[in-house]
């Protein structure tokens, strides 16, 4: 079974759960960054988990 791809267009409709703000991908990790918020959403099988639980935070 083949892992489904993210679809960038996606990102006109997502927005950061912690800042509303944007997001940016990051394909090479597999994952959303929001620069605001310093957290990294990851994506399985394509899908974005929005979790704020489930984000990995980003060192200064």
């Amino acid at each position: 079974m083949s892992e489904k791809a993210f679809d960038p267009r996606m990102l006109e409709a997502l927005v950061c759960p912690v800042t509303q703000g944007g997001l940016r991908y990051d394909a090479e990790a597999q994952e959303l960054v929001s620069k605001a918020a310093k957290l990294a959403f990851p994506i399985r099988n394509g899908i974005p988990v929005m979790l704020v639980d489930e984000a990995r935070e980003l060192n200064a």
